[in-house]
């Protein structure tokens, strides 16, 4: 038997986060004993361990950490204000939270209530990014059918998505509240979520307006908005907080508030979680602990890909919220001394025991290019749970089901660390949450990249803004009765070859919805359609 195998080396390698109140941790154990050869030698690293440390401690008192925009990040102020730099942002923090709980309780209570229902009933929130998958997140794992409102998503700019919302919802839009969230006020897929659901109210003789809730940040468009159209409430998006790094801000509590969930807990859950994270003991640093172990898998291993596999249904989206918090923040081309890097660490995963039947295979007989985290949870449900085999329940199954296949990992030679969790519950979600933030941010240190800013990101919106641009070019020329193939519509825009096949896809997608004519039988577009008129014209 492999001696990481070992009680005393699970013994030392086991980080215990403490129970009760006021225990630091959340209950959360971390233990990174199959993390292979030479994990638990931190000596080389040290140096590099105590300097992420030093940098966390800056960054809590304020340091500009997000250089790009010149910006604090201050999303561990949330669940603490007391730690807010100035007293100014500590009353906003704390404001806001009493603000978000007084109006979730009046929206309860029918105290706020729509013109044409008793009550609100639903809920849509409109985002994208982390200003949806954390709310996503907290709904899954913390949501019940017995909340006090239902809550859905338009998470992207399809049409076809928020028709089948629109239409799941039928009579119930008229008790239905609308949460927009965008820090801007100008994300392109959040505006127009936030455009179709108006158009769709106003043509059932609705006022969005007295349904509407913003998230936005100061001044934004969407503030301006809010206000000039008597939204129901405006709550702040601070310019300290990325998106990425927003679930215990008003992005994920007001969701979470609006089904029941008490978000006070959940705060005390991270809370606990930064106490415990912020420990000097390295060895008794969780969160240092496994960005250690990240930082060892890739350097050593060359490894780039970490498969989180929660065994528990409510968690089965923690691996989706993950891969935007860990891609965006470590996936970067160059590390702060402006050196090409081309760091990242790939995320993905679902939920045991359902993995197993799908790609755990090819985990066990595959290549060495990934690690795994498991995540437990103790506690099956709520009340006891009836044998349905061999003295065995259906908990007890999972639970053979995650130390089987982390027993495979291991004797086939696949390293993995467990987190396990007492529950799911707002404190321990809390607490989880808050662990992958502070390990984000030491192995950014670590690998001397900036985990607070998304070049990338923002490349791929300038680039959607040509590519739309285009698509006004071509429509006024056809408008003003030009027509031709392709290369002859090219040829009047002064388009480039290299943008040929992006034309070709813009005029193929606006024929495909009737908004020109394409001529059967031929790569020939002209006039836009008019009603009445078939897309062959």
């Amino acid at each position: 038997m492999n001696a990481s195998q070992t009680w005393k080396a699970y013994k030392q390698d086991t980080i215990v986060g403490e129970e009760g109140e006021g225990g630091e941790g959340g209950g959360i154990v971390l233990d990174i004993s199959l993390m292979g050869p030479g994990h638990n030698d931190l000596e080389p690293l040290t140096p590099a361990l105590e300097n992420a440390l030093e940098e966390m401690d800056a960054l809590e008192r304020g340091a500009i950490a997000n250089a790009d925009e010149n910006r604090m990040v201050g999303h561990y102020w949330l669940r603490a204000p007391r730690l807010a730099p100035t007293n100014l942002i500590r009353h906003d923090i704390e404001h806001t939270l009493s603000r978000i709980e007084t109006f979730a309780r009046k929206i309860h209570d029918g105290e706020i209530s729509p013109e044409r229902a008793e009550r609100f009933r639903h809920v849509i929130l409109v985002g994208i990014g982390g200003s949806a998958l954390g709310p996503q997140l907290i709904h899954s794992a913390l949501g019940t059918p017995t909340a006090p409102l239902t809550l859905h998503f338009v998470d992207n700019t399809d049409p076809d998505g928020i028709d089948n919302l629109v239409e799941e919802l039928g009579e119930a839009l008229a008790e239905t509240l609308i949460v927009v969230i965008s820090k801007s006020g100008t994300t392109p897929e959040t505006r127009n979520g936030m455009a179709e659901l108006a158009s769709i109210y106003d043509q059932r003789g609705l006022v969005m307006a007295e349904h509407a809730v913003a998230i936005t940040g100061v001044d934004s468009e969407l503030e301006r908005l809010a206000k000039s159209r008597a939204w129901l409430d405006i709550l702040p998006m601070w310019d300290w907080i990325g998106g990425r790094t927003s679930i215990t801000s008003a992005v994920g509590l007001l969701p979470a508030a609006l089904i029941g969930v008490d978000i006070r807990r959940f705060l005390e859950g991270a809370r606990s979680m930064d106490s415990c994270t912020r420990r000097k003991d390295i060895r008794r640093n969780p969160a240092l602990m496994m960005a250690a172990m990240w930082h060892k898998a890739v350097s050593r291993d060359h490894t780039a890909i970490l498969v989180i596999l929660p065994y528990k249904d409510r968690l089965s989206l923690m691996a989706r919220y993950l891969q935007q918090l860990i891609m965006e923040s470590l996936g970067k081309k160059y590390n702060r001394a402006g050196e090409i890097v081309h760091h990242g660490l790939t995320v993905y995963g679902n939920k045991g025991s359902t993995d197993q039947h799908a790609y755990v295979q090819q985990l066990r007989d595959g290549g060495h290019d990934y690690f795994a985290t498991f995540i437990e949870v103790l506690k099956d449900r709520e009340g006891p749970s009836e044998e349905v085999s061999d003295a065995a329940t259906s908990g007890d199954y999972l639970l053979g089901f995650l130390l089987g296949t982390r027993q495979a990992l291991m004797e086939s030679g696949h390293y993995s660390m467990t987190i396990t969790l007492p529950d799911v519950s707002a404190r321990s979600l809390g607490a989880l949450i808050a662990l992958y933030e502070r390990t984000v941010g030491f192995y950014a240190s670590l690998v001397n990249i900036n985990a607070y800013h998304q070049p990338g990101v923002e490349a791929g919106k300038k680039a959607a803004g040509s590519v739309l641009a285009l698509q006004r070019r071509a429509m006024r020329f056809l408008e003003d009765g030009g027509e031709g193939d392709v290369e002859a519509i090219a040829s009047a825009l002064g388009v480039g070859e290299e943008e040929m096949i992006l034309l070709h896809k813009l005029l193929e997608h606006l024929a495909a919805n009737s908004r020109i004519s394409k001529n059967p039988g031929a790569d020939r577009f002209s006039h836009v359609y008019r009603a009445g008129q078939t897309s062959e014209g």
